[in-house]
């Protein structure tokens, strides 16, 4: 198939700090190059692919150091230039937020299908879906529905990593234990949660996540004054090839989250590791973890400090065994491909030959 992914421009594909969304287009792109599909990527400029890579502006925006950027002109010169282009494909991928694609391909909405990365109860967007019902979504859990329940609804399909990208060694390497914190320094991410559970639990905690414009204020005043260096310790937003190590050596990775969560990558990216993790249940999470296996999802703080000694106790080689076979970016891919046949109407017939 003749396949185009659309990816936002915030960040390059792969990023390099902090992006989720921007590093799984990244890995479900390289998975179909490997399946020997022909696959275009739009995205910025500093983007690195195998697939052939069409430059949407010159470098992602929030590295971009230039003032008074626009992310919407921005976007809009990347669809025009896909909209030029549309019939070179057989699918367009979309992968952007709030459906900003949908008035360019009104005339050919069977041939794209989005996958919207984030939260879906925004209390316009089904207002707004309600006036493009025919473009096909897949979700990236079960969960994530629930914002836009009567989408035309192609597949759930959960993230999937490399399964070379992490390498377990099934020992934590630290001379004392700590659990991690990985993603945003937000309020919806409850990194004030992490450091009660931490500190009730007797256990060091280490923060890695990137603190992004609209937290600073919530950082600043609620985050910071608690944390000191020594039990609760922020080592800034790490990169993607120190994360192996960082979620390596830890003993579990906390989640406590307070948003509905549409999937969240951090839980499978230490369970790569084998580093099992305590998560919040909201959102996904009650789907990605299985529970008392990789993790324990709690409803309280009490809860979640009652499951770290079982935590501590959890066999790190079955938490990687669960990840091989539930979230590898070949099983991604795979199941993308399907869902792709699916839509263009690809008979097993032609398959075969």
């Amino acid at each position: 198939m003749r396949i185009a992914h659309v990816a936002p421009l915030h960040e390059s594909v792969p990023p390099r700090l902090y992006g989720g969304t921007e590093r799984i287009v990244s890995y479900l792109t390289e998975g179909l190059v490997e399946l020997g599909h022909e696959v275009t990527l739009f995205a910025s400029g500093d983007s690195r692919t195998s697939a052939r890579l069409i430059p949407g502006r010159e470098r992602a925006l929030r590295l971009d150091p230039r003032p008074l950027k626009s992310e919407t002109a921005a976007h809009l010169s990347m669809l025009s230039n896909v909209r030029k282009r549309a019939h070179d494909f057989d699918i367009i991928h979309f992968h952007l937020s709030h459906f900003l694609h949908f008035p360019f391909f009104e005339d050919m909405p069977q041939r794209t299908v989005t996958t919207p990365h984030g939260r879906l109860d925004y209390v316009d967007l089904a207002p707004a879906y309600e006036q493009f019902p025919r473009f096909p979504l897949i979700s990236i859990s079960r969960s994530q529905r629930t914002g836009l329940s009567n989408a035309n609804w192609l597949a759930t399909i959960h993230h999937g990593l490399p399964t070379g990208i992490y390498q377990p060694t099934f020992e934590t390497a630290a001379e004392e234990p700590y659990v991690a914190f990985l993603g945003r320094l937000s309020r919806d991410k409850r990194p004030d949660r992490a450091i009660e559970i931490a500190l009730r639990a007797g256990l060091k905690l280490k923060l890695a996540a990137k603190i992004g414009d609209d937290d600073r204020a919530y950082f600043h005043e609620e985050v910071e004054p608690l944390i000191d260096g020594d039990r609760i310790d922020y080592v800034g937003e790490i990169e993607e090839d120190k994360k192996a190590q960082f979620l390596g050596n830890a003993a579990g990775l906390l989640f406590p989250i307070d948003w509905p969560e549409p999937f969240g990558l951090a839980a499978i990216e230490a369970m790569a590791c084998g580093t099992p993790t305590i998560a919040w249940n909201c959102g996904a999470l009650p789907e990605i973890i299985d529970q008392g296996v990789t993790g324990f999802v709690v409803d309280s703080i009490d809860d979640a400090v009652a499951s770290v000694p079982n935590l501590l106790r959890l066999d790190r080689r079955k938490v990687r065994a669960v990840f091989e076979k539930r979230f590898s970016a070949a099983r991604m891919a795979r199941d993308y491909v399907a869902a792709y046949e699916r839509l263009i109407g690809v008979s097993a017939e032609a398959k075969a030959s």
